[in-house]
């Protein structure tokens, strides 16, 4: 299939009641792996590109983003690009301009009253060029963002916010947290199914990386759509790269390297599974 939009993807998964994995990409090896474990099982998958990589690659989009969509391109299944957390409005023209079809604008640590006006403006831009547009809610008054321990979506104001914004995703907070190293996030799955018979559009996960493979797909059959996953990833490339330097007197960085990739891809293909993997895309 090769490059696809986010779109299309995110519609296929609901005609067909399945999970879209949104995996982090912190340099070229992660996206190579990424598309490679979702080659093994047959299915589609997103690229996030962070504000936060954006820095690490000195600011610059163009090469990180251009290699993605090089290797989406490339790519036997459907993949998407897709930009993650993005508050500068002109990280989100320049992501456009280079081929990405969606982005996620995180307006979540702002007042609710601004960060509705600053989302739904970055929205009408977005699909006025037709483009996949995620959100986040933070809370109620709040300036700390939905996504830290014991913070739950209010359903109603869930409502509100996408209807003023007219967003085409909502990131809601059920339960997990960002950068979460160990399995143990306890989802609210009875506030999950409220919100999915509330809210008009998909429904995010951040911070999967602390959710159980059986509470993942417990989550997508509650109503769940886009899966986002990071700190994993980086967990087993790391634990993989120790371990092969342990074993190695090289100085040949691809000795280390390639069971990190090796190990990203397994994780990747493994969550697919866990969320309902389709093959016909």
């Amino acid at each position: 299939m090769g490059l696809s939009t986010t779109g299309d993807i995110i519609s296929h998964a609901i005609a067909r009641n399945f999970g879209i994995g949104a995996f982090n990409v912190i340099g070229i090896e992660h996206a190579e792996a990424i598309v490679a474990g979702a080659e093994q099982v047959r299915a589609p998958v997103l690229l996030q590109l962070s504000e936060n990589t954006i820095r690490f690659h000195f600011g610059q989009l163009a090469p990180i983003g251009l290699a993605c969509l090089a290797i989406a391109r490339s790519s036997t299944v459907a993949v998407s690009v897709h930009l993650d957390h993005a508050t500068s409005v002109e990280l989100c023209h320049e992501a456009q301009a280079l081929g990405i079809t969606s982005l996620m604008f995180d307006g979540s640590t702002l007042p609710y009253d601004r960060n509705v006006a600053e989302t739904m403006q970055v929205a009408s831009w977005g699909h006025a060029r037709g483009m996949w547009m995620e959100a986040e809610l933070g809370e109620i008054g709040g300036k700390a963002g939905v996504h830290v321990p014991g913070a739950r979506t209010n359903p109603d104001q869930a409502v509100k916010f996408v209807e003023q914004t007219r967003v085409d995703a909502l990131a809601v907070a059920i339960g997990t947290s960002h950068a979460m190293l160990e399995r143990s996030a306890k989802l609210d799955l009875a506030l999950l199914a409220r919100l999915r018979d509330a809210v008009p559009v998909p429904l995010v996960m951040h911070g999967s990386s602390g959710v159980t493979d059986d509470d993942l797909g417990n989550a997508v059959r509650a109503g769940m759509v886009k899966i986002n996953v990071g700190t994993q990833l980086n967990q087993v490339f790391v634990g993989a790269v120790r371990t092969a330097l342990d074993g190695t007197d090289s100085v040949d960085p691809r000795v280390f390297m390639a069971p990190g990739r090796d190990a990203i891809s397994s994780t990747v293909g493994r969550i697919l599974v866990a969320i309902g993997a389709d093959t016909d895309l």
